[in-house]
């Protein structure tokens, strides 16, 4: 199922990245250009994106630091919605030549924003069991950590269910998808109206 294989790319860019476990740490992708490059490069920047927001919420980071964080944040966040579009793309190419069905349907999100929550699953899963592992944290956090980590994994099971009932959806022609450009506004010179004043 290609959820479960999203998911084993995840995981592996997770570990990979806590190795070194920096932010400025380089980046190599194992991977080919292909769908699994898209897939480990999306979840990297998701996994450098977690670890700026806990970076940014110390409360005493200095303003200057804290603003170029800013900056790198919303470049972050840039980049997440390009990769999602990439993958959306590689779907649309792959299903391409699919006749819909007559009473076929278009779903609320595309197959990429999907997998894009099932890597912030991955992460949230992964960040979840370490805190459910700690031997320095109270018993009283260990089980909330737990409970909150059955929760997430039930999550997986269903977000990796939907995933994959759509993708066969849509390859049987009962769903079709569109590839629609977030269109962005702040960080457009032309459509942001405090960037367009900037000298």
């Amino acid at each position: 199922m290609f959820s479960e294989h999203a998911f084993s790319i995840f995981e592996e860019s997770i570990a990979k990245y806590h190795i070194i476990d920096d932010v400025y740490q380089d980046f190599n992708n194992p991977y080919p250009d292909d769908i699994d490059h898209l897939l480990y490069r999306k979840n990297w920047i998701d996994t450098v994106q977690w670890h700026y927001e806990d970076i940014i919420r110390d409360p005493e980071i200095d303003p200057i630091a804290a603003l170029e964080l800013k900056r790198k944040i919303d470049s972050s966040n840039q980049d997440r919605t390009d990769l999602v579009e990439y993958i959306d793309s590689y779907f649309f190419k792959k299903y391409q030549s699919v006749v819909k069905n007559e009473n076929a349907t278009i779903n609320t999100e595309s197959p990429a924003w999907a997998i894009d929550r099932l890597s912030i699953l991955a992460l949230k899963t992964y960040h979840m069991q370490e805190e459910a592992e700690r031997t320095d944290a109270s018993a009283a956090h260990i089980e909330k950590c737990s409970q909150k980590l059955n929760v997430l994994l039930e999550q997986r099971k269903d977000l990796s269910t939907a995933i994959d009932q759509l993708l066969a959806d849509i390859e049987a022609g009962n769903k079709y998808m569109k590839v629609y450009k977030q269109m962005k506004m702040y960080n457009d010179v032309e459509l942001n109206p405090v960037l367009r004043k900037a000298p």
